[in-house]
């Protein structure tokens, strides 16, 4: 089965992820979703819907695949390689990308929704975030920058530092997403979105785009994500004490 999901709309293709329950981001889904942005642009997409599950948008990076990896270093850079390469491929496509998420949005996901053009969430008690430091973890660099980007320096370094995860209302209140809909229509409010965009004379569009999301592009630069010393701080007592803690506390 693919794990991804493509529906053409037109210009507009929705990638889908298609990795139940809660699309965790394990280096399979990471590459389809790399060689799936690939595929719809070669097919002529001038923008690109990205959803999840419902609910669930994406529940962030596969935790108990990574806990099975145990100490391989060289396991545990190529997983988290294939996550910033997935990243990294929807901060610089050269087309609009919207995230819609019909549901909960933590960490790696909310990492995913920080690289598109614009985020719509489903209306209601879901939650999106980057919740690192109460599962142990340390943010990168560069991700903290795409978080303040969109939220400001100091309301980001509260959220970071608390691994806050706001729910809808405050999520929009504050910039962290750019719109709220019935969980129905989600999709619908993020083709909405890039049809307008679409309708632009397409050439200054895109050029001004692609100079205003420059820091975008910038901000997962390999010096700014730091990886090795990221999996290195994967081993620390206090970070594999309280994924295992969060692992326990779903039932994992």
């Amino acid at each position: 089965m693919s794990l991804i999901t493509t529906r053409v709309h037109g210009d507009i293709h929705e990638l889908q992820l298609a990795r139940p329950p809660v699309n965790a981001l394990d280096p399979a889904l990471c590459l389809a979703l790399v060689h799936a942005l690939e595929h719809a642009l070669a097919q002529g997409a001038r923008g690109i819907v990205l959803a999840g599950g419902p609910k669930v948008f994406s529940a962030g990076l596969d935790v108990p695949y990574l806990l099975s990896l145990g100490d391989d270093q060289d396991a545990l850079l190529q997983a988290w390689s294939a996550f910033f390469r997935a990243a990294r491929a929807l901060a610089a496509c050269p087309v609009p990308v919207v995230a819609a998420m019909a549901g909960h949005a933590p960490a790696g996901g909310c990492v995913l929704a920080l690289c598109c053009d614009y985020r719509v969430l489903a209306d209601g008690p879901y939650r999106i975030g980057l919740n690192e430091t109460q599962v142990g973890l340390v943010a990168p660099e560069g991700i903290q920058a795409l978080l303040a980007r969109v939220v400001g320096t100091h309301r980001a370094e509260r959220l970071l530092v608390e691994g806050a995860m706001p729910e809808a209302r405050e999520a929009l209140r504050i910039g962290l997403v750019d719109e709220l809909t019935d969980i129905d229509d989600v999709p619908a409010r993020a083709r909405a979105w890039l049809e307008r965009l679409l309708h632009l004379p397409s050439m200054p569009m895109r050029k001004t785009r692609a100079i205003a999301r420059r820091d975008v592009v910038a901000a997962l630069a390999p010096e700014r994500i730091a990886l090795e010393r990221f999996v290195e701080q994967w081993s620390h007592p206090d970070t594999q004490t309280a994924l295992r803690a969060m692992l326990a506390r779903i039932g994992k």
